[in-house]
Protein backbone atom coordinates (compact mmCIF):
# COMPACT_ATOMS: atom_id res chain seq x y z
CA UNK A 1 0.00 0.00 0.00
CA UNK A 2 1.38 3.44 -0.91
CA UNK A 3 2.53 5.71 1.96
CA UNK A 4 0.11 8.47 0.88
CA UNK A 5 -2.85 6.10 1.10
CA UNK A 6 -1.67 4.86 4.50
CA UNK A 7 -1.52 8.46 5.71
CA UNK A 8 -5.02 9.17 4.41
CA UNK A 9 -6.41 6.08 6.10
CA UNK A 10 -4.70 7.02 9.36
CA UNK A 11 -6.14 10.55 9.18
CA UNK A 12 -9.62 9.16 8.48
CA UNK A 13 -9.36 6.82 11.47
CA UNK A 14 -8.25 9.73 13.66
CA UNK A 15 -11.18 11.85 12.51
CA UNK A 16 -13.60 9.07 13.38
CA UNK A 17 -11.95 8.28 16.69
CA UNK A 18 -12.22 11.64 18.37
CA UNK A 19 -14.67 14.49 18.66
CA UNK A 20 -13.33 18.03 18.86
CA UNK A 21 -13.68 19.96 22.11
CA UNK A 22 -15.88 22.67 20.60
CA UNK A 23 -18.45 20.05 19.54
CA UNK A 24 -18.85 18.62 23.07
CA UNK A 25 -21.01 20.62 25.45
CA UNK A 26 -21.30 20.23 29.21
CA UNK A 27 -24.91 20.75 30.29
CA UNK A 28 -24.08 20.22 34.00
CA UNK A 29 -23.76 22.60 36.93
CA UNK A 30 -20.79 22.50 39.33
CA UNK A 31 -21.39 20.95 42.75
CA UNK A 32 -19.70 22.89 45.51
CA UNK A 33 -20.54 24.33 48.94
CA UNK A 34 -20.02 27.72 47.32
CA UNK A 35 -22.98 27.21 44.96
CA UNK A 36 -26.74 26.78 45.62
CA UNK A 37 -26.63 23.17 44.45
CA UNK A 38 -28.82 21.64 47.19
CA UNK A 39 -32.58 22.12 47.47
CA UNK A 40 -32.79 24.34 50.57
CA UNK A 41 -35.73 22.54 52.27
CA UNK A 42 -35.58 18.98 53.58
CA UNK A 43 -32.45 17.85 51.74
CA UNK A 44 -28.91 17.22 52.94
CA UNK A 45 -25.96 19.53 52.31
CA UNK A 46 -23.17 17.65 50.57
CA UNK A 47 -19.78 17.22 52.24
CA UNK A 48 -16.33 16.45 50.81
CA UNK A 49 -13.69 15.15 53.22
CA UNK A 50 -10.14 13.97 52.43
CA UNK A 51 -9.83 10.32 53.47
CA UNK A 52 -6.19 9.87 52.42
CA UNK A 53 -3.79 12.51 51.17
CA UNK A 54 -0.19 12.94 50.05
CA UNK A 55 2.38 12.40 52.76
CA UNK A 56 3.12 9.98 54.17
CA UNK A 57 1.07 8.09 51.55
CA UNK A 58 1.33 8.24 47.76
CA UNK A 59 -2.18 9.26 46.74
CA UNK A 60 -5.22 11.37 47.55
CA UNK A 61 -8.84 10.23 47.73
CA UNK A 62 -11.98 11.69 49.25
CA UNK A 63 -15.11 10.70 51.09
CA UNK A 64 -18.26 12.24 49.62
CA UNK A 65 -21.65 12.69 51.30
CA UNK A 66 -24.24 13.56 48.68
CA UNK A 67 -27.99 13.80 48.44
CA UNK A 68 -29.27 12.29 45.18
CA UNK A 69 -30.85 15.56 44.10
CA UNK A 70 -27.78 17.79 44.17
CA UNK A 71 -26.58 19.93 41.27
CA UNK A 72 -27.57 18.64 37.86
CA UNK A 73 -29.72 15.62 38.65
CA UNK A 74 -32.24 13.25 37.14
CA UNK A 75 -35.56 11.83 38.25
CA UNK A 76 -36.48 8.20 37.82
CA UNK A 77 -40.23 7.44 37.77
CA UNK A 78 -40.14 6.20 41.38
CA UNK A 79 -39.07 9.63 42.66
CA UNK A 80 -42.69 10.84 42.80
CA UNK A 81 -44.75 7.82 41.71
CA UNK A 82 -45.50 5.65 44.78
CA UNK A 83 -45.34 1.84 44.49
CA UNK A 84 -48.55 0.30 43.17
CA UNK A 85 -49.37 -1.48 46.44
CA UNK A 86 -48.82 1.59 48.62
CA UNK A 87 -52.37 2.95 48.45
CA UNK A 88 -50.95 6.47 48.06
CA UNK A 89 -52.31 9.03 45.59
CA UNK A 90 -50.74 8.65 42.15
CA UNK A 91 -49.44 5.13 42.84
CA UNK A 92 -48.80 2.89 39.86
CA UNK A 93 -46.47 0.32 38.30
CA UNK A 94 -43.88 2.98 37.47
CA UNK A 95 -43.36 3.38 41.21
CA UNK A 96 -41.19 0.26 40.99
CA UNK A 97 -38.83 1.80 38.38
CA UNK A 98 -35.93 3.05 40.44
CA UNK A 99 -32.74 4.46 38.97
CA UNK A 100 -30.86 1.25 38.24
CA UNK A 101 -33.88 -0.23 36.41
CA UNK A 102 -34.18 2.45 33.73
CA UNK A 103 -32.93 1.04 30.39
CA UNK A 104 -29.77 2.53 28.94
CA UNK A 105 -31.42 3.66 25.70
CA UNK A 106 -33.57 6.07 27.69
CA UNK A 107 -30.50 8.09 28.68
CA UNK A 108 -29.67 9.11 25.11
CA UNK A 109 -31.38 10.61 22.09
CA UNK A 110 -31.81 13.66 19.90
CA UNK A 111 -32.03 16.93 21.82
CA UNK A 112 -35.12 18.94 20.88
CA UNK A 113 -34.68 22.37 22.45
CA UNK A 114 -37.87 24.33 23.08
CA UNK A 115 -36.99 27.98 23.72
CA UNK A 116 -39.05 29.69 26.42
CA UNK A 117 -36.42 32.27 27.36
CA UNK A 118 -38.81 35.18 26.83
CA UNK A 119 -40.93 33.76 29.65
CA UNK A 120 -38.05 33.23 32.11
CA UNK A 121 -39.29 35.84 34.59
CA UNK A 122 -42.83 36.03 33.28
CA UNK A 123 -44.58 35.05 36.53
CA UNK A 124 -45.35 36.56 39.94
CA UNK A 125 -43.02 36.01 42.87
CA UNK A 126 -43.09 32.42 44.05
CA UNK A 127 -44.67 31.13 40.84
CA UNK A 128 -43.43 29.48 37.64
CA UNK A 129 -44.42 30.37 34.12
CA UNK A 130 -46.32 27.28 32.97
CA UNK A 131 -45.07 25.65 29.77
CA UNK A 132 -48.23 24.29 28.18
CA UNK A 133 -48.89 21.87 25.31
CA UNK A 134 -49.42 24.78 22.93
CA UNK A 135 -45.80 25.85 23.44
CA UNK A 136 -44.69 22.35 22.44
CA UNK A 137 -47.06 22.28 19.47
CA UNK A 138 -45.75 25.64 18.26
CA UNK A 139 -42.23 24.19 18.30
CA UNK A 140 -43.45 21.16 16.34
CA UNK A 141 -45.07 23.35 13.70
CA UNK A 142 -41.80 25.21 13.24
CA UNK A 143 -39.47 22.20 13.27
CA UNK A 144 -41.02 18.71 13.14
CA UNK A 145 -43.32 16.43 15.13
CA UNK A 146 -41.86 14.95 18.29
CA UNK A 147 -41.61 11.18 18.57
CA UNK A 148 -39.88 8.34 20.38
CA UNK A 149 -36.14 8.82 20.71
CA UNK A 150 -36.39 12.58 21.24
CA UNK A 151 -35.23 14.28 24.41
CA UNK A 152 -37.25 17.45 24.98
CA UNK A 153 -35.23 20.19 26.69
CA UNK A 154 -37.04 23.31 27.89
CA UNK A 155 -34.62 26.21 27.60
CA UNK A 156 -35.23 29.29 29.73
CA UNK A 157 -31.58 30.17 30.54
CA UNK A 158 -32.64 30.21 34.19
CA UNK A 159 -29.54 28.42 35.53
CA UNK A 160 -27.28 30.37 33.16
CA UNK A 161 -28.62 33.56 34.73
CA UNK A 162 -29.28 32.74 38.37
CA UNK A 163 -27.01 29.84 39.34
CA UNK A 164 -24.42 32.05 41.03
CA UNK A 165 -22.12 31.57 44.03
CA UNK A 166 -23.96 32.03 47.28
CA UNK A 167 -21.90 35.10 48.16
CA UNK A 168 -22.82 36.70 44.81
CA UNK A 169 -26.58 36.43 44.81
CA UNK A 170 -27.06 32.66 44.68
CA UNK A 171 -30.19 32.92 46.83
CA UNK A 172 -32.01 34.10 43.69
CA UNK A 173 -31.79 30.55 42.30
CA UNK A 174 -34.23 28.80 44.69
CA UNK A 175 -34.41 30.55 48.06
CA UNK A 176 -35.92 33.82 46.88
CA UNK A 177 -38.57 32.14 44.71
CA UNK A 178 -39.53 29.90 47.66
CA UNK A 179 -39.86 33.07 49.77
CA UNK A 180 -42.08 34.55 47.01
CA UNK A 181 -39.58 37.35 46.52
CA UNK A 182 -38.80 36.49 42.89
CA UNK A 183 -40.31 34.53 39.99
CA UNK A 184 -39.46 30.83 39.88
CA UNK A 185 -38.19 28.97 36.83
CA UNK A 186 -40.50 28.13 33.90
CA UNK A 187 -41.70 24.53 34.13
CA UNK A 188 -44.18 22.28 32.32
CA UNK A 189 -47.76 21.91 33.42
CA UNK A 190 -49.00 18.35 34.08
CA UNK A 191 -50.89 18.27 30.79
CA UNK A 192 -47.63 19.06 28.96
CA UNK A 193 -45.99 15.97 30.41
CA UNK A 194 -49.03 13.96 29.40
CA UNK A 195 -48.79 15.33 25.85
CA UNK A 196 -45.10 14.35 25.63
CA UNK A 197 -45.78 10.89 27.02
CA UNK A 198 -48.52 10.27 24.49
CA UNK A 199 -46.09 11.27 21.71
CA UNK A 200 -43.68 8.56 22.88
CA UNK A 201 -41.14 10.97 24.39
CA UNK A 202 -39.43 9.14 27.26
CA UNK A 203 -36.81 11.72 28.32
CA UNK A 204 -36.88 15.44 28.97
CA UNK A 205 -35.12 18.16 30.90
CA UNK A 206 -35.07 21.78 31.85
CA UNK A 207 -32.57 24.37 32.99
CA UNK A 208 -34.51 25.31 36.09
CA UNK A 209 -34.31 24.03 39.62
CA UNK A 210 -37.13 21.46 39.31
CA UNK A 211 -39.42 19.98 36.71
CA UNK A 212 -42.20 20.83 39.13
CA UNK A 213 -43.60 24.36 38.83
CA UNK A 214 -44.15 26.55 41.88
CA UNK A 215 -46.25 27.01 43.86
CA UNK A 216 -48.49 23.92 43.81
CA UNK A 217 -48.08 21.73 40.71
CA UNK A 218 -44.78 20.01 41.46
CA UNK A 219 -46.31 16.68 42.47
CA UNK A 220 -48.84 16.68 39.64
CA UNK A 221 -46.20 17.41 36.97
CA UNK A 222 -43.80 14.79 38.31
CA UNK A 223 -46.50 12.15 38.50
CA UNK A 224 -47.90 12.99 35.06
CA UNK A 225 -44.54 12.27 33.42
CA UNK A 226 -43.60 9.45 35.75
CA UNK A 227 -46.78 7.53 34.92
CA UNK A 228 -45.42 7.02 31.38
CA UNK A 229 -42.02 5.89 32.70
CA UNK A 230 -40.52 9.18 31.54
CA UNK A 231 -37.24 10.42 33.02
CA UNK A 232 -35.81 13.93 33.01
CA UNK A 233 -33.02 16.13 34.20
CA UNK A 234 -33.32 19.16 36.43
CA UNK A 235 -30.75 21.93 36.87
CA UNK A 236 -29.42 21.53 33.36
CA UNK A 237 -27.49 24.44 31.90
CA UNK A 238 -25.94 25.77 28.71
CA UNK A 239 -28.87 24.71 26.51
CA UNK A 240 -28.10 27.79 24.43
CA UNK A 241 -25.13 25.90 22.97
CA UNK A 242 -27.48 23.47 21.18
CA UNK A 243 -29.49 23.93 17.99
CA UNK A 244 -33.23 23.28 18.06
CA UNK A 245 -32.67 19.75 16.69
CA UNK A 246 -29.79 17.56 15.61
CA UNK A 247 -27.65 17.32 18.74
CA UNK A 248 -26.86 14.01 20.42
CA UNK A 249 -27.79 14.10 24.11
CA UNK A 250 -26.46 11.79 26.82
CA UNK A 251 -27.45 11.61 30.47
CA UNK A 252 -24.67 9.95 32.52
CA UNK A 253 -26.02 9.49 36.04
CA UNK A 254 -24.68 7.70 39.08
CA UNK A 255 -26.13 4.18 39.22
CA UNK A 256 -27.61 3.95 42.70
CA UNK A 257 -29.63 0.84 43.49
CA UNK A 258 -33.21 1.65 44.53
CA UNK A 259 -32.49 5.31 43.82
CA UNK A 260 -34.98 8.01 42.96
CA UNK A 261 -32.63 9.15 40.21
CA UNK A 262 -29.56 10.94 41.41
CA UNK A 263 -26.60 13.14 40.69
CA UNK A 264 -25.71 13.24 37.01
CA UNK A 265 -23.46 14.57 34.29
CA UNK A 266 -25.20 15.61 31.09
CA UNK A 267 -23.41 16.16 27.78
CA UNK A 268 -24.27 16.89 24.17
CA UNK A 269 -22.43 16.47 20.87
CA UNK A 270 -23.16 18.89 18.05
CA UNK A 271 -20.81 17.68 15.29
CA UNK A 272 -23.48 16.88 12.66
CA UNK A 273 -22.20 13.61 11.19
CA UNK A 274 -21.21 12.07 14.50
CA UNK A 275 -24.39 13.29 16.22
CA UNK A 276 -26.48 11.71 13.46
CA UNK A 277 -24.69 8.37 13.88
CA UNK A 278 -25.20 8.34 17.62
CA UNK A 279 -28.82 9.49 17.40
CA UNK A 280 -29.50 6.65 14.98
CA UNK A 281 -28.01 4.19 17.47
CA UNK A 282 -30.10 5.70 20.27
CA UNK A 283 -33.33 5.40 18.26
CA UNK A 284 -32.44 1.79 17.52
CA UNK A 285 -31.88 1.21 21.26
CA UNK A 286 -28.37 -0.06 20.52
CA UNK A 287 -27.10 1.25 23.83
CA UNK A 288 -25.30 -0.65 26.59
CA UNK A 289 -24.81 0.37 30.19
CA UNK A 290 -21.36 -0.96 31.18
CA UNK A 291 -21.36 0.41 34.75
CA UNK A 292 -21.60 -1.56 37.98
CA UNK A 293 -24.53 -0.89 40.32
CA UNK A 294 -23.90 0.94 43.59
CA UNK A 295 -25.40 -0.90 46.54
CA UNK A 296 -24.59 -1.41 50.23
CA UNK A 297 -24.35 -5.16 49.66
CA UNK A 298 -22.18 -5.16 46.54
CA UNK A 299 -18.35 -4.91 46.49
CA UNK A 300 -18.15 -1.37 45.07
CA UNK A 301 -15.46 0.03 47.38
CA UNK A 302 -11.68 -0.38 47.37
CA UNK A 303 -10.77 -2.55 50.34
CA UNK A 304 -7.08 -1.71 50.51
CA UNK A 305 -3.83 -3.62 50.26
CA UNK A 306 -3.77 -3.90 54.03
CA UNK A 307 -5.37 -2.71 57.29
CA UNK A 308 -5.93 1.04 57.41
CA UNK A 309 -6.16 1.39 53.62
CA UNK A 310 -9.84 0.64 53.14
CA UNK A 311 -11.71 3.42 51.41
CA UNK A 312 -14.99 4.82 52.72
CA UNK A 313 -17.70 2.17 52.46
CA UNK A 314 -20.64 2.92 50.20
CA UNK A 315 -23.68 3.67 52.37
CA UNK A 316 -27.15 4.42 51.03
CA UNK A 317 -29.79 5.69 53.42
CA UNK A 318 -33.37 6.76 52.66
CA UNK A 319 -33.86 10.48 53.08
CA UNK A 320 -37.61 10.16 52.57
CA UNK A 321 -39.92 7.38 51.42
CA UNK A 322 -43.31 9.00 50.83
CA UNK A 323 -43.49 9.80 54.54
CA UNK A 324 -46.42 12.06 55.39
CA UNK A 325 -44.41 14.52 57.54
CA UNK A 326 -41.92 15.10 54.72
CA UNK A 327 -43.93 14.89 51.54
CA UNK A 328 -44.98 12.67 48.63
CA UNK A 329 -41.61 11.74 47.20
CA UNK A 330 -38.82 9.21 47.57
CA UNK A 331 -35.13 10.14 47.81
CA UNK A 332 -31.89 8.77 49.23
CA UNK A 333 -28.60 10.16 50.44
CA UNK A 334 -25.23 8.45 50.00
CA UNK A 335 -21.80 8.32 51.55
CA UNK A 336 -19.02 6.91 49.38
CA UNK A 337 -15.42 7.02 48.28
CA UNK A 338 -14.60 9.19 45.27
CA UNK A 339 -13.54 6.03 43.39
CA UNK A 340 -16.73 4.12 44.10
CA UNK A 341 -18.09 1.78 41.44
CA UNK A 342 -17.41 2.79 37.84
CA UNK A 343 -15.13 5.82 38.05
CA UNK A 344 -12.30 7.75 36.43
CA UNK A 345 -8.82 8.06 37.91
CA UNK A 346 -6.93 11.22 36.99
CA UNK A 347 -3.21 12.05 37.23
CA UNK A 348 -4.03 14.11 40.32
CA UNK A 349 -4.78 10.87 42.19
CA UNK A 350 -1.05 10.13 42.53
CA UNK A 351 0.59 13.44 41.54
CA UNK A 352 0.65 15.97 44.39
CA UNK A 353 -0.15 19.63 43.74
CA UNK A 354 2.56 22.11 42.71
CA UNK A 355 4.64 23.22 45.66
CA UNK A 356 4.23 19.96 47.56
CA UNK A 357 7.30 19.08 49.64
CA UNK A 358 8.36 15.56 48.63
CA UNK A 359 9.99 15.13 52.06
CA UNK A 360 6.48 14.64 53.41
CA UNK A 361 6.28 11.25 51.65
CA UNK A 362 7.26 8.31 53.81
CA UNK A 363 10.76 6.90 53.21
CA UNK A 364 9.24 3.86 51.50
CA UNK A 365 7.21 6.00 49.07
CA UNK A 366 10.25 8.16 48.33
CA UNK A 367 12.23 5.02 47.51
CA UNK A 368 9.51 3.64 45.24
CA UNK A 369 9.14 6.97 43.45
CA UNK A 370 12.89 7.16 42.92
CA UNK A 371 12.93 3.63 41.48
CA UNK A 372 10.06 4.48 39.14
CA UNK A 373 11.64 7.72 37.98
CA UNK A 374 14.97 6.00 37.35
CA UNK A 375 13.22 3.59 34.98
CA UNK A 376 10.46 5.70 33.45
CA UNK A 377 11.41 9.36 33.89
CA UNK A 378 10.41 12.11 36.33
CA UNK A 379 6.97 12.47 37.83
CA UNK A 380 5.42 15.91 37.93
CA UNK A 381 2.58 17.56 39.79
CA UNK A 382 -1.12 17.99 39.15
CA UNK A 383 -3.92 20.14 40.45
CA UNK A 384 -6.47 19.11 37.80
CA UNK A 385 -9.64 17.96 39.48
CA UNK A 386 -12.45 16.05 37.77
CA UNK A 387 -14.61 19.11 37.11
CA UNK A 388 -11.77 20.46 34.95
CA UNK A 389 -11.31 17.40 32.73
CA UNK A 390 -12.05 17.92 29.02
CA UNK A 391 -15.14 15.85 28.28
CA UNK A 392 -13.94 14.77 24.84
CA UNK A 393 -11.05 12.91 26.50
CA UNK A 394 -13.54 10.36 27.89
CA UNK A 395 -15.60 9.70 24.77
CA UNK A 396 -14.72 8.31 21.39
CA UNK A 397 -14.51 5.28 19.18
CA UNK A 398 -14.01 2.22 21.37
CA UNK A 399 -11.15 -0.20 20.64
CA UNK A 400 -11.72 -3.46 22.46
CA UNK A 401 -8.65 -5.45 23.48
CA UNK A 402 -9.61 -8.94 24.61
CA UNK A 403 -7.26 -10.20 27.34
CA UNK A 404 -9.57 -12.77 28.88
CA UNK A 405 -6.94 -15.42 28.13
CA UNK A 406 -4.72 -13.91 30.84
CA UNK A 407 -7.00 -14.98 33.66
CA UNK A 408 -5.76 -18.14 35.32
CA UNK A 409 -2.12 -17.66 34.26
CA UNK A 410 -0.54 -16.84 37.64
CA UNK A 411 0.87 -19.47 39.99
CA UNK A 412 -0.94 -19.94 43.29
CA UNK A 413 2.33 -19.80 45.23
CA UNK A 414 2.82 -16.19 43.99
CA UNK A 415 -0.53 -14.85 45.23
CA UNK A 416 -1.55 -12.14 45.87
CA UNK A 417 -0.70 -11.46 42.25
CA UNK A 418 -2.38 -10.23 39.08
CA UNK A 419 -1.86 -11.25 35.45
CA UNK A 420 -0.10 -8.44 33.60
CA UNK A 421 -1.29 -6.78 30.39
CA UNK A 422 2.00 -5.95 28.67
CA UNK A 423 3.04 -3.87 25.69
CA UNK A 424 3.45 -7.14 23.78
CA UNK A 425 -0.27 -7.83 24.14
CA UNK A 426 -1.00 -4.45 22.57
CA UNK A 427 1.47 -4.97 19.74
CA UNK A 428 -0.04 -8.37 18.99
CA UNK A 429 -3.48 -6.76 18.92
CA UNK A 430 -2.26 -4.16 16.44
CA UNK A 431 -0.98 -6.85 14.09
CA UNK A 432 -4.50 -8.20 13.75
CA UNK A 433 -6.68 -5.09 14.10
CA UNK A 434 -4.41 -2.26 12.96
CA UNK A 435 -2.65 0.48 14.92
CA UNK A 436 -4.35 2.31 17.76
CA UNK A 437 -5.63 5.71 16.65
CA UNK A 438 -5.36 9.01 18.43
CA UNK A 439 -8.51 9.68 20.41
CA UNK A 440 -9.66 6.07 20.61
CA UNK A 441 -10.90 4.83 23.97
CA UNK A 442 -9.07 1.56 24.53
CA UNK A 443 -11.12 -0.90 26.57
CA UNK A 444 -9.62 -4.03 28.10
CA UNK A 445 -12.02 -6.94 28.32
CA UNK A 446 -10.90 -9.27 31.10
CA UNK A 447 -14.28 -10.74 32.07
CA UNK A 448 -13.33 -10.22 35.71
CA UNK A 449 -16.24 -8.00 36.81
CA UNK A 450 -18.73 -10.25 35.04
CA UNK A 451 -17.44 -13.26 36.96
CA UNK A 452 -16.89 -11.82 40.45
CA UNK A 453 -19.16 -8.81 40.97
CA UNK A 454 -21.74 -10.49 43.21
CA UNK A 455 -23.55 -9.66 46.48
CA UNK A 456 -21.33 -9.73 49.55
CA UNK A 457 -21.41 -13.13 51.29
CA UNK A 458 -22.17 -13.65 54.94
CA UNK A 459 -19.12 -13.42 57.21
CA UNK A 460 -16.70 -15.07 57.71
CA UNK A 461 -16.76 -15.75 53.96
CA UNK A 462 -15.15 -13.01 51.86
CA UNK A 463 -16.19 -11.60 48.52
CA UNK A 464 -14.56 -12.90 45.36
CA UNK A 465 -14.17 -9.50 43.73
CA UNK A 466 -11.90 -7.63 46.16
CA UNK A 467 -11.22 -9.44 49.42
CA UNK A 468 -10.23 -12.91 48.24
CA UNK A 469 -7.61 -11.81 45.67
CA UNK A 470 -6.20 -9.10 47.95
CA UNK A 471 -5.78 -11.75 50.67
CA UNK A 472 -4.09 -14.16 48.27
CA UNK A 473 -6.96 -16.65 48.34
CA UNK A 474 -7.56 -16.31 44.59
CA UNK A 475 -5.89 -14.81 41.56
CA UNK A 476 -6.07 -11.04 41.23
CA UNK A 477 -7.66 -9.19 38.35
CA UNK A 478 -5.50 -8.35 35.29
CA UNK A 479 -3.47 -5.14 35.55
CA UNK A 480 -1.86 -2.73 33.10
CA UNK A 481 1.94 -2.65 32.98
CA UNK A 482 3.64 0.78 32.82
CA UNK A 483 5.11 -0.17 29.43
CA UNK A 484 1.63 -0.84 28.06
CA UNK A 485 0.47 2.57 29.26
CA UNK A 486 3.50 4.22 27.65
CA UNK A 487 2.71 2.52 24.34
CA UNK A 488 -0.90 3.71 24.42
CA UNK A 489 0.23 7.25 25.14
CA UNK A 490 2.72 7.07 22.28
CA UNK A 491 -0.16 6.17 19.95
CA UNK A 492 -2.17 9.20 21.11
CA UNK A 493 -4.61 7.34 23.35
CA UNK A 494 -5.74 9.57 26.21
CA UNK A 495 -8.22 7.31 27.99
CA UNK A 496 -8.40 3.58 28.69
CA UNK A 497 -10.98 1.49 30.50
CA UNK A 498 -11.01 -1.94 32.11
CA UNK A 499 -13.71 -4.31 33.40
CA UNK A 500 -11.90 -4.90 36.69
CA UNK A 501 -11.96 -3.00 39.99
CA UNK A 502 -8.71 -1.17 39.23
CA UNK A 503 -6.14 -0.96 36.47
CA UNK A 504 -3.40 -1.49 39.03
CA UNK A 505 -3.99 -5.04 40.19
CA UNK A 506 -3.61 -6.47 43.67
CA UNK A 507 0.11 -5.90 44.24
CA UNK A 508 0.84 -2.73 46.19
CA UNK A 509 4.08 -1.64 44.50
CA UNK A 510 2.96 -2.78 41.05
CA UNK A 511 -0.30 -0.88 41.47
CA UNK A 512 1.52 2.33 42.31
CA UNK A 513 3.72 1.93 39.25
CA UNK A 514 0.63 1.57 37.07
CA UNK A 515 -0.94 4.75 38.43
CA UNK A 516 2.32 6.69 38.29
CA UNK A 517 2.76 5.62 34.66
CA UNK A 518 -0.80 6.73 33.80
CA UNK A 519 -0.21 10.03 35.58
CA UNK A 520 3.14 10.61 33.87
CA UNK A 521 1.57 10.06 30.45
CA UNK A 522 -1.66 11.92 31.32
CA UNK A 523 -3.74 8.82 30.60
CA UNK A 524 -7.20 8.77 32.17
CA UNK A 525 -8.31 5.40 33.52
CA UNK A 526 -11.98 4.42 33.66
CA UNK A 527 -12.15 1.50 36.08
CA UNK A 528 -14.75 -1.05 37.15
CA UNK A 529 -16.60 -1.46 33.88
CA UNK A 530 -18.71 -4.55 33.31
CA UNK A 531 -20.60 -6.34 30.54
CA UNK A 532 -18.04 -5.75 27.77
CA UNK A 533 -18.49 -9.17 26.18
CA UNK A 534 -20.87 -8.05 23.38
CA UNK A 535 -18.74 -5.04 22.39
CA UNK A 536 -16.93 -5.56 19.05
CA UNK A 537 -13.21 -4.94 18.59
CA UNK A 538 -13.98 -1.79 16.59
CA UNK A 539 -16.92 0.39 15.65
CA UNK A 540 -18.66 1.08 18.97
CA UNK A 541 -18.74 4.48 20.64
CA UNK A 542 -17.84 4.92 24.34
CA UNK A 543 -18.96 7.80 26.54
CA UNK A 544 -18.25 8.47 30.21
CA UNK A 545 -18.12 11.57 32.38
CA UNK A 546 -17.74 11.92 36.15
CA UNK A 547 -20.24 13.80 38.28
CA UNK A 548 -19.15 17.47 38.28
CA UNK A 549 -18.07 17.80 41.91
CA UNK A 550 -15.57 20.60 42.35
CA UNK A 551 -12.20 19.90 43.91
CA UNK A 552 -12.03 16.07 43.95
CA UNK A 553 -9.33 14.08 42.17
CA UNK A 554 -11.30 11.01 41.07
CA UNK A 555 -14.98 10.66 40.30
CA UNK A 556 -17.83 8.21 39.83
CA UNK A 557 -20.26 8.21 36.93
CA UNK A 558 -22.00 6.15 34.25
CA UNK A 559 -20.35 4.56 31.20
CA UNK A 560 -22.40 3.87 28.08
CA UNK A 561 -21.53 2.20 24.79
CA UNK A 562 -23.47 2.85 21.59
CA UNK A 563 -23.28 0.68 18.50
CA UNK A 564 -23.90 2.91 15.44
Amino acid sequence: MKPTLLLLLACAATARAQVQTDHVHDLSLPVSPAWPCVWPVGMMQHIIMPRFTFGPGAFHRETVVLDEHTGTQWDAPAHFVPPPDSGLPGAGPMGRITGEKVPAWQFVGEACVIDVTKHRDDAPGGSSFLIRPEHVKAWEEKHRPLHAGDVVLFRSDYTDTYYQPLNRGGARFVVRPLMKLAPAWPAPAPETMKYLGEKGVMAAGLDGASMGPLPDLAVATHQAGGAFGMIWIECGTNFKALPATGSFYALLPAKHARGSGGEARVVAITEPKLAARLIEAARGKRVMDVSVTLDNNLPVTWQGHGPGEEAQRYLAEPLNQFEKPRGPYMAWTHTFDSQVGTHVVTPAFTLPPPGFDAARFSPEIRRLRADFEAQHGPLGHSATTIDQLPLNRMMGEARMVDVTQLRGTTRKDTWPASPVITARHLLDHEKVHGPFAKGEIVLFRTGYSDATFKPLPDAPAVDECFAAPLAGRSEGWPMLAPEAIALLAERGVGCAGIDAPTAGGVGWEASLNTYWAAAKHNLLLVEFLTGLQPVPEKGAWFVFAPIKIEGIRSGHGRALILQP
